[in-house]
C-alpha cells in the first residue's frame, strides 16, 4: 500500500475539493480534518469521505463558496450560518466565537445552523482543551436511528464529544456516536464488502441484520437502547430547535450523492473552569480521578490511542489502500 506523508496528503485532499468548486479555506479546513481523522485510525470519518464530499458540490447539495458568519448573538450565545457549506469552516468560527464569550462570561454556546457533515466530533475541540476550556461538542446528522419504540429512521446517529484540558498531559478526549457504532462504519464495510456484527443495524422491515448494505437500507441501532434514543432525541433538540436546523429527517442521506442540502445543525458549550472552582482546584480534581482511574492496569484514558497514532502518523504518514489512493488522485485530477 502506499505511504503517504500527511502534508502531501492533505494537499492531494485539498486539490481534490478545489477541484468539485470548494473555496480555498473550505478545501483546506475540511482537508486537514478528513487526514487528521484518518491519521487517528478513524477511516470511517477520513479519507472515504472525500468522494462523498466532492459528489455533494458536483450535485449542488453544498455551497463550495459558502461564507460562514455570526447571524444572531447576545452575551454568552451566539449562531453561525454555515450558508450551506462544508462544516469545517462554520464550525471553527463558531468555536472561536464560543472560547472568546466564554472568557467573558464563563461559559459559552454557540449553535452553527444550515450545516453539513462534521466528521469527527472532538476534532472541533482541540482549540478549545488548547484554551484551558472544558469543551462540549454536539451534531444532528440524517435520519438512521429510529425513535424508542419505532421502526423509522428519524434521528441522526448524532455524535457528541467532551475535552477536559490537563496541564501536563494531553487532554481527556471523549466521543462517541449515539448510534450501537458510527454510520460511517456500514459504509466503510460495504466498500470492503464486509459484513457486521449483528446489533449494529437493522433492514428496512426493522430485522436484525449483518448485511452493511441492508443496514444503510434500514436503521441503526441506538447505543445502550432506549437511553441512547434519548440521548440522541436530546441532541437533535439542542442542534436543530435552538438554530433552526434541519431534523434527521429532513435531511437526505449523506450516502447518496444527489439529493437535499442537509442544513443540519451543530452546537457547542465552552466552560472556563477559572469562573468556578478555578483552574488549580480543576486540576487538582482532574488529575485525582485520572490517578485513581489509572491504577487499574486495564484502564487506558480516552483519546488516548488517537493521539499515539496521530503522532506516529505526524511522523511516519499513513498508509492508504491502492484503490483509495487512486481514487483521490483521480478527484484531484478533476
Amino acid at each position: 500500500m502506499p505511504h503517504i506523508a500527511l502534508p502531501a496528503l492533505t494537499d492531494l485532499v485539498t486539490t481534490a475539493l478545489r477541484r468539485a468548486g470548494a473555496s480555498p479555506l473550505m478545501a483546506q479546513s475540511t482537508a486537514q480534518a478528513l487526514v487528521a481523522a484518518e491519521s487517528q485510525g478513524l477511516p470511517s470519518h477520513g479519507l472515504s469521505r472525500v468522494a462523498q464530499y466532492t459528489a455533494h458540490l458536483r450535485h449542488g447539495r453544498v455551497n463550495g463558496i459558502a461564507v460562514p458568519k455570526v447571524i444572531h448573538a447576545k452575551s454568552a450565545a451566539c449562531l453561525v450560518d454555515a450558508d450551506d457549506g462544508l462544516a469545517f469552516p462554520a464550525c471553527a468560527l463558531a468555536v472561536r466565537e464560543a472560547i472568546a464569550r466564554a472568557r467573558a462570561c464563563g461559559a459559552a454556546f454557540a449553535g452553527v445552523t444550515r450545516s453539513h457533515h462534521f466528521g469527527v466530533a472532538a476534532e472541533h475541540l482541540g482549540p478549545v482543551g488548547s484554551a484551558g476550556m472544558v469543551g462540549l461538542a454536539f451534531g444532528n446528522s440524517p435520519a438512521a436511528m429510529p425513535a424508542w419504540g419505532g421502526r423509522r429512521a428519524l434521528f441522526g446517529t448524532n455524535p457528541i464529544a467532551a475535552v477536559f484540558p490537563r496541564r501536563k498531559a494531553a487532554p481527556l478526549v471523549i466521543d462517541l456516536s449515539l448510534s450501537e457504532v458510527a454510520r460511517g462504519k456500514l459504509m466503510v464495510a460495504a466498500k470492503e464488502g464486509r459484513s457486521i456484527p449483528l446489533g449494529w443495524a437493522v433492514d428496512r422491515e426493522g430485522r436484525p441484520t449483518t448485511d452493511p448494505k441492508a443496514g444503510l437500507e434500514g436503521a441503526m441501532l441506538p447505543a445502550g437502547g432506549v437511553k441512547g434514543a434519548m440521548l440522541a432525541l436530546m441532541v437533535e433538540l439542542l442542534c436543530c430547535a435552538l438554530t433552526g436546523a434541519s431534523f434527521g429527517f429532513e435531511a437526505d442521506s449523506f450516502f447518496t450523492d444527489a439529493g437535499n442540502r442537509p442544513r443540519i445543525g451543530q452546537a457547542f458549550m465552552v466552560i472556563d473552569p477559572a469562573a468556578l472552582a478555578g483552574r488549580d482546584v480543576f486540576d487538582e480534581r482532574l488529575e485525582t480521578l485520572v490517578e485513581t482511574m489509572c491504577q487499574d492496569p486495564g484502564v487506558r484514558l480516552p483519546g488516548q490511542r488517537r493521539f499515539e497514532r496521530a503522532e506516529k502518523a505526524r511522523a511516519d504518514g499513513i498508509e492508504i489502500a491502492a484503490p483509495l489512493y487512486e481514487q483521490l488522485q483521480s478527484l484531484a485530477r478533476g
